[in-house]
């Protein structure tokens, strides 16, 4: 066991996902959130009693995500964002999908100031057609901030800076917190690791799912400069993203993914979850027209 687990890695109920994506911790309920996106579910798993809910969704859906309220969500979806009402499974639409033809939701978080940021890509993985938008409540329209990228993935913000990677490229970037800039972006390598969805920790480690490599990738980001630790085996091939949760933040959560493998072992597609030695940063709350 390495020094940043404090626990062996286990998986959580018999749940198996074709795309497990964006585990986001609800600290006010005590439970974890996520998506299989080409299920089209969300999934909300309560540690106090082990179970799982799993609810489906009209349309493939890449995110979902705390709000100023308690118990409703935001979706990132194929047709559109929503505000998502847990108690009575209803969706009431925010804005329109922006992204180009082809492209499909991938990465998404809630920034500091309440915004929505999130990232588009081919359906196909084959061009560079993503990009990154913003977007707050009441805006007519999302605000597009990066386009020609491939794989938008990664998405946390620290030291006044917004980080971020593209998959197909290999690459992790930094620029701006409000806005990105293509002329003072930032460029790191993930070396021979794709990077997929991250989670931050209180003291600044980036630690990202490394698609195709079971492993997790921990990394210091530290005045502005990204500075590899070391790789976290993890006992699945395709582990998507990752996020902290539990009472003290302490407790790391893991997405993983069955599609494409052909002969899938019985953790593939798994949420799996470890206690850690280290805190998790919160999670931010959309900002609502009406709270």
């Amino acid at each position: 066991m390495s020094a940043f687990f404090r626990s062996d890695i286990t998986a959580i109920g018999d749940y198996r996902a074709e795309l497990g994506e964006t585990p986001v911790w609800c600290q006010r309920t005590q439970s974890l959130l996520w998506v299989d996106i080409l299920a089209q579910r969300v999934l909300r798993y309560w540690p106090a009693s082990g179970q799982t809910e799993i609810h489906e969704l009209p349309s493939p859906t890449s995110a979902v995500l705390l709000t100023q309220r308690r118990n409703v969500f935001l979706l990132v979806s194929q047709d559109g964002v929503h505000l998502y009402d847990y108690g009575s499974q209803t969706r009431q639409k925010l804005c329109d999908y922006p992204g180009a033809e082809g492209t499909r939701p991938n990465e998404a978080a809630v920034a500091p100031d309440g915004s929505l940021w999130f990232g588009t890509m081919d359906i196909e993985e084959e061009k560079m057609t993503g990009a990154w938008y913003r977007f707050e409540a009441g805006a007519e329209k999302p605000e597009i901030m990066l386009d020609n990228v491939g794989t938008t993935n990664t998405l946390v913000w620290y030291e006044g800076k917004v980080w971020f990677a593209d998959s197909r490229k290999n690459r992790f970037y930094s620029a701006n917190a409000r806005r990105i800039n293509p002329l003072k972006i930032s460029c790191f390598s993930s070396g021979d690791k794709i990077p997929d969805g991250s989670a931050l920790t209180q003291n600044g480690w980036l630690i990202t799912a490394c698609w195709g490599s079971k492993c997790l990738l921990r990394q210091q980001i530290n005045q502005g400069e990204l500075l590899t630790l070391d790789t976290l085996p993890v006992p699945v091939t395709q582990p998507s993203c990752c996020t902290f949760g539990g009472p003290d933040m302490t407790e790391i959560f893991i997405t993983s993914a069955r599609k494409n493998l052909d002969a899938p072992h019985a953790l593939e597609g798994a949420l799996l979850h470890a206690q850690t030695a280290t805190f998790g940063a919160p999670q931010n709350l959309f900002k609502l027209e009406n709270p």
